[in-house]
């Protein structure tokens, strides 16, 4: 089962686990492993410039507001956990269809 250790539901939004690949050609967020997903940004990791383009990215996948997200580990690593704030069920849904139809 894919998914379960990628994302988790919190109080008030989504906790999710994001590789990260810079300089990557075009922006993507995709399934990755169990336990991550894998985002490809165009962006180059220089004076943060992945990690805003990631926080964008995430936000348009989820359909947030770039507020919303937040790197809540992993800064400077390419293995990044994220918070993303709002409804948990239309989060977790969408988390989902990221990963396609579980086995």
């Amino acid at each position: 089962m894919i998914g379960p250790s990628a994302w988790r539901a919190v109080d008030d939004g989504l906790a999710i686990a994001v590789r990260v690949t810079p300089r990557g050609g075009r922006d993507a967020l995709a399934a990755g492993t169990p336990e991550h997903f894998a985002a490809r940004l165009a962006a180059a990791p220089v004076d943060g410039a992945a990690n805003a383009g990631l926080v964008a990215l995430v936000a348009k996948t989820f359909g947030v507001p770039k507020r919303a997200v937040t790197i809540i580990a992993g800064e400077t690593a390419r293995l990044k956990r994220l918070h993303i704030a709002g409804h948990v069920a239309t989060l977790a849904e969408i988390a989902s269809a990221l990963y396609g139809p579980r086995a």
